[in-house]
Formats: C-alpha cells, structure tokens, sequence
C-alpha cells in the first residue's frame, strides 16, 4: 500500500476532480472545521494534506502522518497551517500516550484488512485523551464513479485494480463498510458517535469514552 501510493504521490489528488463528486465535497470542506475546531489533532495517513488545508486553522495544532515520504513533501508545499508533518507507521503511531484531544482519518479506514480494524481504533486510542473528538471519512461504492471492485479475499476483503500514468496497475485493498459495520466497531470504544452520508462519501464522528 505505501508503495502505491508513494508511486501516486504525484496525480493523488486527481481523484478530487471528478465533476460528479464536487457538490459532495464542498460540504465535506465546509463540515469537517467544526468538528474539529479548538482541538491538538492528530491525522494519520495525512497523504498529500488535500484535507488538513480545510481544517487545520481551526484547531490548535495538527500533527500530520503519513507512510510515504513522497505526499509528505507534497503536503508541506500545500499547508501554511501549524501542522507538523510526520512519517510513521499508522499501526504503531510515534507519538506520545494521552497527547491529543482530537483524531482524523481521510480515506484511510477503507484501507484497514477487516481484522486489523480493532487494532489500529486500540492504537489510535492509545494517543487520545478521554472525551477526544474522532473523525473518520471515506468512500460509498458508487457505480460508475467507483472503481469496480476486482476481487474479494477469504475474510471479506475487497480488492481494486488501479492504473497508474505510467502504466503500472496496482492491486489495491479498499473496502466499503455499512453504516452498521461501522457503529459496530467504534461502540466498545466511543460515548457518543454519529454517522452521516453525501452520495458518494461517509462521515463517522465519536467522542471517546471517559
């Protein structure tokens, strides 16, 4: 996976250009500031900072983290904001126990292998002080805007088959949880969650339990 995208650091962002998802967008844009506003938030799998530019003035500080060194660079360009950027791994975070009060994920849950979810929630939690604002958003399978799904493992996994410029084509893990999958997996860990919908993204938002 970081090898994808380090190889698609340069055309990531060309995704967000697709004319049928721009009204979506532009209210993701709007939504995400004030859920996060006033708060140390930590990103993980920050890519090349496409949504740190929209939130991190409101908040108190960013940390930002990604695994390839090639969107970070991208991402440093991109934001004036207080953000820190970092490399790290998103399963074994390099940052202190207890250290933020707000957490956000873009585009990164869906990624996750289905049984290393409540791992990674553990790990990111790990880095939460209790009552800290968690943020998670990512893709509904739309057909026609989606990329077809190529394949599907034993444990329920899907798979896509994604080009590249240069002609490479990458095979890709990009799961698309429900509504219910997803309340499922933050409840042992959340006091409050909310989950909403545009036509072609979600949204899950919890406070972590005291």
């Amino acid at each position: 996976m970081q090898d994808y995208y380090a190889a698609r650091a340069a055309e990531y962002d060309r995704i967000y250009a697709k004319p049928e998802r721009q009204a979506d967008l532009r209210e993701m844009e709007a939504w995400l500031p004030g859920v996060l506003a006033g708060r140390h938030v930590l990103e993980v799998a920050c890519g090349t900072g496409y949504w740190t530019q929209f939130y991190a003035a409101a908040t108190a500080g960013v940390v930002a983290l990604d695994g390839a060194v090639e969107t970070l660079r991208i991402a440093a360009h991109r934001q004036p904001a207080p953000v820190r950027w970092l490399q790290g791994d998103a399963y074994a975070l390099p940052v202190a126990d207890k250290a933020f009060d707000g957490a956000f994920a873009g585009f990164w849950w869906s990624h996750i292998p289905l049984g290393r979810i409540d791992a990674f929630l553990r790990g990111l939690h790990r880095t939460l002080k209790p009552g800290a604002q968690v943020v998670f958003i990512d893709n509904l399978f739309v057909p026609g805007s989606s990329t077809p799904i190529a394949e599907q493992d034993a444990e329920g996994n899907t798979w896509q088959l994604r080009p590249l410029a240069d002609g490479s084509v990458h095979r890709v893990l990009k799961n698309f949880p429900s509504r219910d999958a997803l309340l499922s997996a933050v409840e042992p860990h959340a006091r409050i969650s909310e989950y909403g919908a545009w036509q072609h993204f979600w949204a899950l938002s919890y406070s972590l339990r005291t």
